[in-house]
């Protein structure tokens, strides 16, 4: 198991990066959250096992159709166990 902490900047608001991680990490059976940055960029914290954790990260690098991504800032973390599902927050 392991977590990652992402930052993911680009065209990443206002089409529909958020619904489309929570949709891209129940299909890895992974928790966590998304959430939407001030700036204009989206963060994400994932935990799962090792495998599904790298395939959400490189699912981050391309987005949903509509998204332009820039740059995915992460970091490795170990995890911490208190997500039950994932979810998208603010």
């Amino acid at each position: 198991m392991t977590r990652a902490e992402l930052v993911i900047s680009g065209l990443v608001q206002g089409v529909f990066f958020r619904a489309s991680a929570q949709a891209e990490a129940l299909r890895l059976g992974l928790v966590g959250e998304v959430r939407n940055l001030p700036d204009g960029a989206v963060a994400a914290v994932v935990e799962g096992a090792q495998e599904q954790v790298e395939a959400f990260v490189a699912w981050c690098r391309r987005g949903p159709e509509a998204a332009r991504v820039d740059e995915v800032e992460v970091r490795w973390t170990p995890p911490r166990g208190g997500f039950r599902s994932f979810r998208i927050t603010r």
